[in-house]
Protein backbone atom coordinates (compact mmCIF):
# COMPACT_ATOMS: atom_id res chain seq x y z
CA UNK A 1 0.00 0.00 0.00
CA UNK A 2 1.23 3.49 -0.87
CA UNK A 3 1.46 6.17 1.77
CA UNK A 4 -0.05 8.83 -0.48
CA UNK A 5 -1.65 9.17 -3.89
CA UNK A 6 -1.83 12.62 -5.50
CA UNK A 7 -4.46 13.32 -8.16
CA UNK A 8 -3.40 16.07 -10.55
CA UNK A 9 0.14 16.96 -11.64
CA UNK A 10 -0.09 20.73 -11.52
CA UNK A 11 2.49 22.70 -9.51
CA UNK A 12 0.57 22.20 -6.25
CA UNK A 13 0.05 18.49 -6.72
CA UNK A 14 3.70 17.95 -7.65
CA UNK A 15 4.88 20.10 -4.72
CA UNK A 16 2.71 18.13 -2.29
CA UNK A 17 4.11 14.89 -3.68
CA UNK A 18 7.69 16.14 -3.40
CA UNK A 19 7.21 17.31 0.19
CA UNK A 20 5.84 13.90 1.19
CA UNK A 21 8.54 11.97 -0.68
CA UNK A 22 11.25 14.10 0.93
CA UNK A 23 10.00 12.86 4.29
CA UNK A 24 10.27 9.23 3.31
CA UNK A 25 6.67 8.51 2.31
CA UNK A 26 5.87 6.46 -0.78
CA UNK A 27 4.01 8.62 -3.29
CA UNK A 28 2.40 8.20 -6.72
CA UNK A 29 0.90 10.99 -8.86
CA UNK A 30 -1.90 10.43 -11.38
CA UNK A 31 -2.58 13.01 -14.12
CA UNK A 32 -5.41 12.96 -16.68
CA UNK A 33 -3.46 14.84 -19.36
CA UNK A 34 -0.59 13.37 -21.37
CA UNK A 35 1.96 15.59 -19.63
CA UNK A 36 2.51 17.09 -16.21
CA UNK A 37 2.05 20.80 -15.61
CA UNK A 38 -1.55 21.87 -15.16
CA UNK A 39 -1.39 25.67 -15.29
CA UNK A 40 2.38 25.58 -15.87
CA UNK A 41 2.82 24.03 -19.30
CA UNK A 42 4.36 25.04 -22.64
CA UNK A 43 3.13 24.16 -26.13
CA UNK A 44 3.49 25.22 -29.76
CA UNK A 45 0.00 26.69 -30.03
CA UNK A 46 0.44 28.74 -33.20
CA UNK A 47 3.39 28.02 -35.52
CA UNK A 48 6.39 25.66 -35.34
CA UNK A 49 9.17 27.10 -33.22
CA UNK A 50 6.91 29.43 -31.22
CA UNK A 51 6.70 28.14 -27.65
CA UNK A 52 3.68 29.45 -25.76
CA UNK A 53 2.52 29.09 -22.16
CA UNK A 54 -1.21 28.21 -22.35
CA UNK A 55 -1.77 29.69 -18.89
CA UNK A 56 0.84 31.10 -16.51
CA UNK A 57 3.92 32.74 -18.00
CA UNK A 58 5.43 35.29 -15.58
CA UNK A 59 6.22 34.07 -12.08
CA UNK A 60 6.65 36.71 -9.35
CA UNK A 61 5.20 34.29 -6.79
CA UNK A 62 7.20 31.35 -8.14
CA UNK A 63 10.62 32.90 -7.65
CA UNK A 64 9.55 34.19 -4.23
CA UNK A 65 7.83 30.97 -3.12
CA UNK A 66 9.21 29.59 0.16
CA UNK A 67 8.34 26.10 -1.10
CA UNK A 68 10.19 26.40 -4.41
CA UNK A 69 13.16 28.17 -2.82
CA UNK A 70 13.65 25.22 -0.46
CA UNK A 71 13.83 22.72 -3.35
CA UNK A 72 16.82 22.09 -5.67
CA UNK A 73 14.83 22.86 -8.82
CA UNK A 74 17.78 24.51 -10.58
CA UNK A 75 19.52 21.13 -10.46
CA UNK A 76 16.66 19.82 -12.60
CA UNK A 77 16.81 22.49 -15.28
CA UNK A 78 14.78 25.44 -13.93
CA UNK A 79 16.34 28.78 -14.86
CA UNK A 80 14.69 32.11 -14.08
CA UNK A 81 15.17 34.78 -16.75
CA UNK A 82 14.44 38.47 -16.17
CA UNK A 83 13.43 41.22 -18.55
CA UNK A 84 14.92 44.66 -17.92
CA UNK A 85 11.68 45.67 -16.19
CA UNK A 86 9.40 43.26 -14.30
CA UNK A 87 6.25 45.15 -15.34
CA UNK A 88 5.11 48.31 -17.10
CA UNK A 89 1.75 50.05 -17.35
CA UNK A 90 1.42 52.37 -20.37
CA UNK A 91 -1.01 55.28 -20.60
CA UNK A 92 -2.78 56.76 -23.63
CA UNK A 93 -0.50 59.84 -23.63
CA UNK A 94 2.55 57.69 -24.45
CA UNK A 95 3.98 57.63 -20.92
CA UNK A 96 4.11 54.66 -18.54
CA UNK A 97 4.34 53.77 -14.89
CA UNK A 98 6.66 50.91 -14.05
CA UNK A 99 7.09 48.23 -11.42
CA UNK A 100 10.86 47.99 -11.23
CA UNK A 101 13.23 46.07 -8.99
CA UNK A 102 14.12 49.53 -7.71
CA UNK A 103 11.62 51.17 -5.35
CA UNK A 104 13.01 54.55 -6.35
CA UNK A 105 12.51 53.99 -10.08
CA UNK A 106 8.98 52.75 -9.45
CA UNK A 107 8.13 55.70 -7.22
CA UNK A 108 9.55 58.19 -9.72
CA UNK A 109 7.32 56.80 -12.48
CA UNK A 110 4.26 57.82 -10.44
CA UNK A 111 5.29 61.48 -10.36
CA UNK A 112 6.53 63.77 -7.62
CA UNK A 113 3.19 63.99 -5.83
CA UNK A 114 3.02 60.25 -5.11
CA UNK A 115 6.65 59.10 -5.02
CA UNK A 116 6.99 59.60 -1.27
CA UNK A 117 3.68 57.90 -0.50
CA UNK A 118 4.75 54.81 -2.44
CA UNK A 119 8.09 54.64 -0.67
CA UNK A 120 6.41 54.90 2.71
CA UNK A 121 4.02 52.12 1.74
CA UNK A 122 6.50 49.46 0.60
CA UNK A 123 9.90 50.21 2.14
CA UNK A 124 9.05 49.11 5.72
CA UNK A 125 8.21 45.60 4.50
CA UNK A 126 11.13 44.91 2.15
CA UNK A 127 13.82 44.13 4.75
CA UNK A 128 11.50 41.49 6.22
CA UNK A 129 10.06 40.26 2.92
CA UNK A 130 11.19 36.63 3.08
CA UNK A 131 9.68 36.13 6.53
CA UNK A 132 6.55 38.06 5.58
CA UNK A 133 6.10 35.98 2.42
CA UNK A 134 6.40 32.75 4.38
CA UNK A 135 3.95 33.94 7.03
CA UNK A 136 1.46 35.29 4.50
CA UNK A 137 1.58 32.22 2.24
CA UNK A 138 1.39 29.75 5.15
CA UNK A 139 -1.90 31.04 6.53
CA UNK A 140 -4.06 29.82 8.17
CA UNK A 141 -2.79 27.44 10.87
CA UNK A 142 -0.17 25.50 8.93
CA UNK A 143 2.63 27.34 10.73
CA UNK A 144 2.94 29.91 13.48
CA UNK A 145 3.97 33.36 12.18
CA UNK A 146 7.70 33.94 12.46
CA UNK A 147 7.22 37.72 12.55
CA UNK A 148 3.71 38.39 13.87
CA UNK A 149 4.35 42.12 14.28
CA UNK A 150 5.24 42.64 10.61
CA UNK A 151 2.38 40.38 9.55
CA UNK A 152 -0.03 42.46 11.64
CA UNK A 153 1.29 45.70 10.10
CA UNK A 154 0.87 44.17 6.66
CA UNK A 155 -2.68 43.20 7.58
CA UNK A 156 -3.52 46.76 8.60
CA UNK A 157 -2.38 47.99 5.18
CA UNK A 158 -3.67 45.09 3.09
CA UNK A 159 -6.89 43.76 4.60
CA UNK A 160 -9.04 46.77 3.61
CA UNK A 161 -10.19 47.02 -0.02
CA UNK A 162 -7.61 48.18 -2.53
CA UNK A 163 -9.72 51.29 -3.08
CA UNK A 164 -8.70 52.30 0.45
CA UNK A 165 -5.05 51.65 -0.36
CA UNK A 166 -5.34 53.88 -3.42
CA UNK A 167 -6.43 56.80 -1.25
CA UNK A 168 -2.79 57.17 -0.24
CA UNK A 169 -2.10 58.53 -3.73
CA UNK A 170 -3.15 61.83 -5.26
CA UNK A 171 -2.77 61.07 -8.97
CA UNK A 172 -4.19 58.23 -11.04
CA UNK A 173 -0.89 56.80 -12.29
CA UNK A 174 -0.13 54.96 -9.04
CA UNK A 175 -3.80 54.07 -8.53
CA UNK A 176 -4.00 52.57 -12.01
CA UNK A 177 -0.92 50.41 -11.62
CA UNK A 178 -2.16 49.08 -8.27
CA UNK A 179 -5.64 48.44 -9.70
CA UNK A 180 -3.99 46.36 -12.40
CA UNK A 181 -2.04 44.36 -9.80
CA UNK A 182 -5.26 43.50 -7.98
CA UNK A 183 -6.85 42.42 -11.26
CA UNK A 184 -4.28 39.62 -11.63
CA UNK A 185 -6.50 37.55 -9.33
CA UNK A 186 -9.72 38.83 -10.94
CA UNK A 187 -11.03 40.43 -7.75
CA UNK A 188 -13.23 43.55 -7.81
CA UNK A 189 -11.21 46.49 -6.50
CA UNK A 190 -13.60 47.05 -3.58
CA UNK A 191 -13.22 43.51 -2.25
CA UNK A 192 -11.95 42.61 1.22
CA UNK A 193 -8.14 42.18 1.43
CA UNK A 194 -7.59 43.21 -2.19
CA UNK A 195 -5.07 45.75 -0.92
CA UNK A 196 -2.93 42.81 0.21
CA UNK A 197 -2.94 41.37 -3.31
CA UNK A 198 -1.57 44.57 -4.80
CA UNK A 199 1.05 44.86 -2.07
CA UNK A 200 2.23 41.25 -2.44
CA UNK A 201 2.77 41.62 -6.19
CA UNK A 202 4.62 44.92 -5.74
CA UNK A 203 6.85 43.60 -2.95
CA UNK A 204 7.58 40.42 -4.91
CA UNK A 205 8.79 42.50 -7.85
CA UNK A 206 11.06 44.63 -5.68
CA UNK A 207 12.45 41.58 -3.88
CA UNK A 208 13.22 39.25 -6.80
CA UNK A 209 11.43 40.43 -9.96
CA UNK A 210 8.79 38.90 -12.22
CA UNK A 211 10.77 36.34 -14.25
CA UNK A 212 9.86 33.76 -16.84
CA UNK A 213 11.19 30.21 -16.84
CA UNK A 214 13.73 29.54 -19.56
CA UNK A 215 12.08 27.53 -22.31
CA UNK A 216 8.60 28.00 -20.86
CA UNK A 217 6.58 27.40 -17.71
CA UNK A 218 6.75 23.66 -18.42
CA UNK A 219 10.29 23.84 -17.02
CA UNK A 220 8.87 24.41 -13.51
CA UNK A 221 6.64 21.36 -13.68
CA UNK A 222 9.30 19.20 -15.31
CA UNK A 223 11.79 20.12 -12.58
CA UNK A 224 9.32 19.19 -9.85
CA UNK A 225 8.48 15.88 -11.56
CA UNK A 226 12.14 14.97 -12.10
CA UNK A 227 12.98 15.71 -8.46
CA UNK A 228 10.00 13.63 -7.31
CA UNK A 229 11.17 10.68 -9.37
CA UNK A 230 14.68 10.95 -7.94
CA UNK A 231 13.07 10.80 -4.50
CA UNK A 232 11.41 7.51 -5.46
CA UNK A 233 7.97 8.85 -6.40
CA UNK A 234 6.16 7.86 -9.58
CA UNK A 235 4.15 9.90 -12.08
CA UNK A 236 1.41 8.39 -14.24
CA UNK A 237 -0.02 10.49 -17.08
CA UNK A 238 -3.02 9.80 -19.34
CA UNK A 239 -4.81 8.47 -16.26
CA UNK A 240 -8.21 9.99 -15.65
CA UNK A 241 -9.65 9.45 -12.18
CA UNK A 242 -13.43 9.32 -11.91
CA UNK A 243 -13.76 7.73 -8.47
CA UNK A 244 -11.52 6.70 -5.62
CA UNK A 245 -11.74 3.07 -6.69
CA UNK A 246 -9.76 4.01 -9.83
CA UNK A 247 -6.72 4.60 -7.63
CA UNK A 248 -4.41 2.12 -5.91
CA UNK A 249 -4.80 1.60 -2.15
CA UNK A 250 -3.18 4.37 -0.11
CA UNK A 251 -3.20 5.78 3.40
CA UNK A 252 -3.97 9.28 2.06
CA UNK A 253 -5.37 10.78 -1.14
CA UNK A 254 -4.41 14.34 -2.07
CA UNK A 255 -6.35 16.16 -4.78
CA UNK A 256 -4.94 18.95 -6.92
CA UNK A 257 -8.41 19.46 -8.41
CA UNK A 258 -11.34 21.80 -8.14
CA UNK A 259 -13.44 21.31 -4.99
CA UNK A 260 -16.45 20.19 -7.01
CA UNK A 261 -14.41 17.56 -8.86
CA UNK A 262 -13.02 16.30 -5.55
CA UNK A 263 -16.52 15.99 -4.10
CA UNK A 264 -17.68 14.02 -7.13
CA UNK A 265 -14.68 11.67 -7.19
CA UNK A 266 -14.45 11.09 -3.43
CA UNK A 267 -18.20 10.85 -2.83
CA UNK A 268 -18.39 13.88 -0.54
CA UNK A 269 -21.93 14.74 -1.57
CA UNK A 270 -22.79 18.43 -1.14
CA UNK A 271 -19.76 19.31 0.97
CA UNK A 272 -18.62 21.96 -1.53
CA UNK A 273 -22.06 22.78 -2.91
CA UNK A 274 -21.71 26.41 -1.85
CA UNK A 275 -18.35 26.90 -3.52
CA UNK A 276 -18.48 29.68 -6.10
CA UNK A 277 -16.33 30.17 -9.16
CA UNK A 278 -15.28 33.60 -10.33
CA UNK A 279 -15.03 35.30 -13.72
CA UNK A 280 -13.40 33.55 -16.62
CA UNK A 281 -10.81 34.88 -19.01
CA UNK A 282 -10.52 35.11 -22.78
CA UNK A 283 -6.91 34.45 -23.75
CA UNK A 284 -5.00 34.97 -26.97
CA UNK A 285 -1.54 33.61 -27.78
CA UNK A 286 0.30 35.33 -30.60
CA UNK A 287 3.18 34.54 -32.89
CA UNK A 288 4.57 37.94 -33.91
CA UNK A 289 6.83 39.11 -36.71
CA UNK A 290 8.64 41.42 -34.31
CA UNK A 291 8.23 42.99 -30.87
CA UNK A 292 4.97 44.60 -29.80
CA UNK A 293 5.14 48.23 -31.08
CA UNK A 294 4.33 49.93 -27.79
CA UNK A 295 4.15 53.71 -28.03
CA UNK A 296 5.70 54.13 -24.58
CA UNK A 297 9.32 53.08 -24.21
CA UNK A 298 9.10 51.22 -20.87
CA UNK A 299 6.79 48.39 -22.02
CA UNK A 300 9.27 47.46 -24.76
CA UNK A 301 11.66 46.13 -22.10
CA UNK A 302 9.10 44.72 -19.64
CA UNK A 303 8.23 41.08 -19.17
CA UNK A 304 4.63 41.85 -18.16
CA UNK A 305 2.53 44.77 -19.41
CA UNK A 306 -0.81 45.81 -17.87
CA UNK A 307 -3.14 47.47 -20.37
CA UNK A 308 -5.82 49.75 -18.96
CA UNK A 309 -6.14 53.50 -19.38
CA UNK A 310 -7.14 54.38 -15.81
CA UNK A 311 -8.11 52.92 -12.47
CA UNK A 312 -11.75 53.67 -13.31
CA UNK A 313 -11.50 51.78 -16.60
CA UNK A 314 -9.93 48.78 -14.86
CA UNK A 315 -12.56 48.82 -12.12
CA UNK A 316 -15.36 48.99 -14.68
CA UNK A 317 -13.93 46.04 -16.61
CA UNK A 318 -13.67 43.90 -13.46
CA UNK A 319 -17.20 44.81 -12.39
CA UNK A 320 -18.58 44.02 -15.84
CA UNK A 321 -17.14 40.50 -15.80
CA UNK A 322 -17.81 39.63 -12.16
CA UNK A 323 -20.96 41.51 -11.15
CA UNK A 324 -22.74 42.58 -14.34
CA UNK A 325 -22.14 39.28 -16.15
CA UNK A 326 -21.12 40.90 -19.43
CA UNK A 327 -17.92 41.13 -21.42
CA UNK A 328 -16.21 44.49 -20.84
CA UNK A 329 -15.40 46.85 -23.69
CA UNK A 330 -12.74 48.07 -23.40
CA UNK A 331 -11.33 45.10 -21.49
CA UNK A 332 -8.49 45.37 -19.02
CA UNK A 333 -5.64 43.23 -20.31
CA UNK A 334 -2.81 41.41 -18.64
CA UNK A 335 -0.13 40.69 -21.22
CA UNK A 336 3.18 38.84 -21.10
CA UNK A 337 5.98 39.00 -23.67
CA UNK A 338 8.27 36.09 -22.65
CA UNK A 339 10.62 36.40 -25.61
CA UNK A 340 11.77 39.82 -24.37
CA UNK A 341 13.65 37.90 -21.66
CA UNK A 342 13.92 34.48 -23.33
CA UNK A 343 14.76 34.50 -27.04
CA UNK A 344 14.57 30.68 -27.14
CA UNK A 345 10.76 30.98 -27.22
CA UNK A 346 10.59 32.04 -30.89
CA UNK A 347 12.64 31.93 -34.10
CA UNK A 348 15.28 34.66 -34.44
CA UNK A 349 13.71 38.09 -34.79
CA UNK A 350 10.23 36.79 -33.94
CA UNK A 351 8.32 36.95 -30.66
CA UNK A 352 5.64 35.19 -28.63
CA UNK A 353 3.08 37.26 -26.76
CA UNK A 354 -0.09 36.55 -24.82
CA UNK A 355 -2.96 38.65 -23.56
CA UNK A 356 -6.13 37.96 -21.67
CA UNK A 357 -9.19 39.92 -20.62
CA UNK A 358 -11.80 39.12 -18.00
CA UNK A 359 -15.21 37.80 -19.04
CA UNK A 360 -18.15 36.25 -17.16
CA UNK A 361 -17.77 32.66 -15.99
CA UNK A 362 -18.67 30.28 -18.81
CA UNK A 363 -18.94 33.07 -21.41
CA UNK A 364 -18.90 31.67 -24.94
CA UNK A 365 -18.41 34.81 -27.03
CA UNK A 366 -15.36 36.08 -28.94
CA UNK A 367 -13.35 38.92 -27.37
CA UNK A 368 -10.63 38.96 -30.03
CA UNK A 369 -11.64 42.23 -31.68
CA UNK A 370 -12.06 44.06 -28.36
CA UNK A 371 -8.67 42.80 -27.14
CA UNK A 372 -6.89 43.89 -30.30
CA UNK A 373 -8.59 47.29 -30.37
CA UNK A 374 -7.37 47.82 -26.81
CA UNK A 375 -3.84 46.76 -27.78
CA UNK A 376 -3.88 49.12 -30.76
CA UNK A 377 -4.62 52.04 -28.40
CA UNK A 378 -1.23 51.54 -26.75
CA UNK A 379 0.68 49.77 -29.54
CA UNK A 380 -0.48 51.13 -32.94
CA UNK A 381 0.32 48.68 -35.70
CA UNK A 382 0.08 45.63 -33.42
CA UNK A 383 -2.19 43.75 -35.83
CA UNK A 384 0.39 44.17 -38.60
CA UNK A 385 2.87 42.13 -36.53
CA UNK A 386 0.55 39.13 -36.07
CA UNK A 387 1.66 35.97 -37.90
CA UNK A 388 -0.80 33.68 -36.12
CA UNK A 389 -3.04 33.66 -33.09
CA UNK A 390 -4.60 30.97 -30.90
CA UNK A 391 -7.74 31.90 -28.98
CA UNK A 392 -9.19 30.29 -25.87
CA UNK A 393 -12.33 31.44 -24.13
CA UNK A 394 -13.79 29.92 -20.96
CA UNK A 395 -15.06 26.71 -22.65
CA UNK A 396 -11.69 26.00 -24.26
CA UNK A 397 -9.75 26.79 -21.07
CA UNK A 398 -12.00 24.48 -19.04
CA UNK A 399 -11.52 21.72 -21.63
CA UNK A 400 -7.74 22.06 -21.42
CA UNK A 401 -7.63 22.20 -17.62
CA UNK A 402 -10.51 20.80 -15.59
CA UNK A 403 -9.57 23.01 -12.63
CA UNK A 404 -10.55 26.11 -14.64
CA UNK A 405 -14.28 25.73 -14.14
CA UNK A 406 -16.06 28.13 -16.47
CA UNK A 407 -12.68 29.58 -17.48
CA UNK A 408 -11.87 30.70 -13.93
CA UNK A 409 -8.08 30.46 -13.79
CA UNK A 410 -8.16 31.50 -10.10
CA UNK A 411 -10.04 28.28 -9.24
CA UNK A 412 -12.69 30.12 -7.24
CA UNK A 413 -14.21 33.53 -6.62
CA UNK A 414 -11.91 35.92 -4.77
CA UNK A 415 -14.40 37.66 -2.52
CA UNK A 416 -14.92 38.34 1.17
CA UNK A 417 -13.20 36.05 3.66
CA UNK A 418 -12.87 33.44 0.92
CA UNK A 419 -9.84 35.34 -0.30
CA UNK A 420 -8.09 33.91 2.77
CA UNK A 421 -10.28 31.01 3.92
CA UNK A 422 -11.32 28.73 1.10
CA UNK A 423 -12.66 26.39 -0.24
CA UNK A 424 -14.75 26.60 2.96
CA UNK A 425 -14.64 28.93 5.94
CA UNK A 426 -12.37 26.73 8.01
CA UNK A 427 -9.07 26.95 9.84
CA UNK A 428 -8.20 23.54 8.34
CA UNK A 429 -8.97 24.01 4.63
CA UNK A 430 -6.85 21.12 3.34
CA UNK A 431 -8.88 18.43 5.08
CA UNK A 432 -12.25 17.02 4.06
CA UNK A 433 -15.00 15.00 5.80
CA UNK A 434 -13.17 11.87 4.63
CA UNK A 435 -10.22 11.46 7.03
CA UNK A 436 -7.92 10.11 4.32
CA UNK A 437 -8.82 12.67 1.61
CA UNK A 438 -7.18 16.09 1.28
CA UNK A 439 -7.26 18.97 -1.21
CA UNK A 440 -4.14 20.88 -2.29
CA UNK A 441 -5.20 22.89 -5.34
CA UNK A 442 -5.18 26.67 -5.71
CA UNK A 443 -8.74 26.59 -4.39
CA UNK A 444 -6.98 26.44 -0.98
CA UNK A 445 -4.82 29.13 0.70
CA UNK A 446 -2.81 31.02 -0.34
CA UNK A 447 -4.75 30.78 -3.60
CA UNK A 448 -3.96 31.13 -7.30
CA UNK A 449 -0.52 31.38 -8.84
CA UNK A 450 2.37 29.06 -9.65
CA UNK A 451 4.05 28.92 -6.24
CA UNK A 452 3.38 25.42 -4.88
CA UNK A 453 2.45 26.77 -1.45
CA UNK A 454 -1.03 25.25 -1.45
CA UNK A 455 0.61 21.89 -2.07
CA UNK A 456 3.29 22.58 0.53
CA UNK A 457 0.71 23.54 3.15
CA UNK A 458 -1.54 20.57 2.37
CA UNK A 459 1.42 18.18 2.60
CA UNK A 460 1.94 19.31 6.19
CA UNK A 461 -1.62 18.28 7.05
CA UNK A 462 -1.12 14.94 5.28
CA UNK A 463 2.14 13.97 6.93
CA UNK A 464 0.80 14.88 10.35
CA UNK A 465 -2.04 12.43 9.76
CA UNK A 466 0.26 9.75 8.36
CA UNK A 467 2.46 9.93 11.44
CA UNK A 468 -0.60 9.43 13.64
CA UNK A 469 -1.77 6.26 11.87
Amino acid sequence: MLDAVVVGAGPNGLTAAVELARRGFSVAVFEARDTVGGGARTEELTLPGFRHDPCSAAHPLGINSPAFRALPLERYGLRWLHAQLPMAHPFPDGSAAVLSRSVGETAASFGARDAGAYRRLVEPFLPRWDTLARDFMSLPLTALPRDPVTLARFGLAGLPPSTWLMRRFRDDRAKTLIAGLVAHVMAPLSGFATGAIGLVFALAAHARGWPVARGGSQAISDALAAYLQDLGGTVHTDYEVKRLDDLPPARAYVFDTSPTALARIAGLGNHYAGYRYGPGVFKLDYALDGPVPWTAEAPRTAGTVQVGASSAEIGAALNAASRERRAPDPPFLITVQPSVADPTRAPEGKHVFWAYGHVPNGWSGDLTDAVERQLERFAPGFRDRVLARATAGPPELAARNANYVGGDIASGAISGLKILLRPKLSLFPYGTPHPAVFICSSATPPGPGVHGMSGHNAAKAVWRRLRQT
